[in-house]
């Protein structure tokens, strides 16, 4: 195993501050459905469709874990009538909305570090529900924090962030000093509200990682790269084909509004059984595996910063890793709290659950999801 030559010298959150528990969430859907059933009471009556059922908080939280979620807008998706978030559209000269959530967080890592825009050599903006196609809005955030030099987005869905840090390690192996990678994600503009199955799942955030070339000894917290590794299976069990080719016109001619839930084949669906069958060995193989290559011990990983999608998800996984029940210290849950963030949720972890570790404690940082895709990050704090 060769010596490091990478570090993750600091990271940086940003947590809208609008919440919404699982109680409000359920209050505004049963009224949906309340709705809905009621206009429709006909159709029902003749079995031509099928009532729609509604919610509890108990049902969220025995399915998925999540208590709670983060959004950019509480107001527009609490409306019955409306179930989505309101974001006001822009002009061009003003910074984007998912821009402004990464620059934020990128502004907490720099702090953090104690660096400024100069320090900073490249950025990625690596998350699974980009604002538009282009400019890239890395360009937007590397030109809104004044960094010289260049920017790209990237997206792998929800393990975007362990596919950035491999990529921004590769930027510095070819010559930069300093990588910083962002996760925003506004993942409640692509949630149906008004599906019961998935209407509890995700939250917004954004996140920041600073990855720096080691050449010398590591200053204030840092974390040794110690190994990467990606993976990447098709498979259509997640999906969202949003997108400019695909939604223009609606079949009758109506144009499209994306925030309406009419045609829910545009947003976020999965089929989640399916996705829990054949992520949990998926991930747990690739972890334990990518562990043994580097001739880590499974009794000397001190944590597991997991992608935070499902509680049963995670503790499956872990166990499979670990080879045993893990408590919240060996895999830290912050989807309690936040939701599934994507790409942000193992930042999030790492984030909050990292400074108890002490020098030469290994850990591993995962993201997985729609792809599917899975990548696996060692790390080994150096200070």
């Amino acid at each position: 195993m060769p010596a490091p030559d990478v570090r993750i010298i600091a990271t940086g959150l940003h947590t809208p501050p609008e919440r919404i528990t699982n109680a409000e969430l359920v209050s505004a859907f049963n009224a949906f459905v309340e709705r809905f059933n009621k206009e429709n009471a006909a159709k029902i009556a003749a079995g031509a469709i099928e009532p729609l059922q509604p919610s509890s908080p108990e049902f969220i939280e025995k399915a998925s874990g999540i208590k709670a979620r983060h959004v950019v807008d509480k107001a527009g998706i609490l409306d019955p009538a409306r179930m989505a978030p309101r974001i006001a559209a822009r002009p061009n000269e003003e910074i984007s909305v998912l821009a402004e959530m990464a620059v934020k967080a990128a502004e907490s890592a720099l702090k953090s570090a104690d660096l400024g825009p100069a320090d900073i050599d490249g950025v990625l903006c690596a998350a699974s529900n980009m604002q538009r196609a282009y400019p890239a809005m890395a360009v937007e955030v590397q030109a809104a924090l004044g960094v010289d030099g260049f920017a790209f987005d990237m997206n792998v869905a929800c393990a975007s962030a362990a596919f950035g840090i491999e990529t921004g390690l590769g930027l510095i192996r070819a010559g930069a000093r300093r990588i910083l990678m962002v996760n925003p994600e506004i993942c409640s503009a692509h949630l149906n509200f008004r599906n019961r199955d998935s209407h509890f799942i995700f939250g917004d955030v954004a996140t920041a990682v600073i990855l720096e070339r080691i050449d010398g000894p590591p200053r204030g917290e840092s974390w040794d790269i110690v190994s990467t590794r990606l993976k990447t299976v098709y498979s259509n069990n997640i999906r969202n084909n949003f997108g400019f080719l695909n939604h223009a016109e609606r079949a009758d001619g109506e144009s499209a509004d994306p925030q309406r839930t009419w045609d829910t084949d545009k947003l976020f669906i999965q089929q989640g059984r399916k996705v829990f069958k054949d992520v949990v060995p998926m991930v747990g193989e690739m972890i334990a595996g990518h562990l043994a290559d580097n001739n880590v011990a499974i009794a000397d990983v001190k944590r597991l910063w997991l992608h935070q999608a499902n509680l049963s998800m995670n503790e499956l996984i872990a166990r499979r890793v670990l080879g045993r029940e893990a408590s919240r210290a060996d895999a830290p849950i912050i989807l309690d709290e936040y939701a599934n963030t994507s790409s942000a949720g193992s930042i999030i972890a790492f984030h909050k659950h990292r400074a108890d570790l002490k020098p030469g404690d290994i850990g591993v940082i995962s993201g997985f999801g729609a792809g599917y895709s899975a990548g696996s990050v060692i790390v080994r704090r150096a200070a």
